[in-house]
């Protein structure tokens, strides 16, 4: 038995909200984590919508029925979606970050001018697909945010090190988040410090999801320019 690969075009969508036509302050690209869907995830974002920024949600290309239940699927079933699994891991790797290239090719070729800055964020499973399209693609963000999970361990290092020593990187959790072990935080933080990377960690009072109060303190950090202000307790 002998696999082949075969490069194929397919239909991918993406989500925005905020003005178009006007320039803009900021573009946020906004990446969903594990069984999500980009049209819901980008409503957590409304609140940034104050029309100086544009919100894009991409959708990962591989969507699923999140319900276990056998049989058929009816259209009560809901639906979620994967940015990759571990089968074939790298081609899918691949396949996301020309779509993300894409998408932002898409984006900027529609403004009348670029903005002012661009900002990446990813959330669970969404982490290691903004560090990898962070590392690995065409986007130059000014701050990228991981909230709810860290770097991937397979980033190549000389290229982690070139792009991610100009992006500020911003790590963000929850008190009641299960991902936030001290143990991983401190091996992630070593890991960054090694690659030379300007980093912060932030926490907040919440859980493994994308909050209001977090999200505007972050966003103000951004837009004023200014370094991360702490959010209860914050530590570094």
């Amino acid at each position: 038995m002998r696999e082949h690969r075969l490069e194929v075009l397919r239909t991918a969508r993406f989500y925005t909200l905020g003005p178009r036509g006007t320039p803009l302050h900021e573009a946020w690209f906004v990446l969903h984590g594990y069984r999500q869907l980009a049209s819901r995830f980008l409503r957590r974002f409304e609140v940034l919508d104050d029309g100086t920024r544009l919100l894009v949600a991409p959708e990962a290309l591989s969507r699923f029925y999140v319900d276990p239940s056998p049989g058929r699927h009816g259209s009560e079933a809901r639906v979620g979606a994967t940015w990759m699994t571990r089968e074939d891991r790298l081609a899918e790797i691949g396949d996301y970050v020309r779509y993300l290239d894409a998408v932002l090719e898409a984006i900027l070729s529609e403004l009348p001018e670029p903005p002012a800055r661009v900002v990446v964020l990813g959330f669970s499973q969404g982490c290691h697909t903004a560090a990898r399209w962070t590392v690995l693609g065409r986007v130059r963000p000014a701050r990228l945010f991981l909230w709810g999970d860290y770097l991937p361990h397979d980033l190549p290092e000389a290229k982690a090190r070139e792009r991610l020593g100009s992006t500020g990187v911003t790590v963000v959790h929850g008190r009641r988040d299960p991902s936030l072990r001290s143990e991983l935080m401190e091996a992630h933080e070593a890991r960054l410090r090694a690659l030379g990377v300007r980093f912060e960690h932030v926490l907040y009072d919440g859980g493994h999801e994308i909050e209001a109060e977090p999200l505007l303190r972050l966003a103000g950090g951004v837009v004023q320019n200014s370094p991360m202000k702490p959010i209860s307790g914050t530590s570094s």
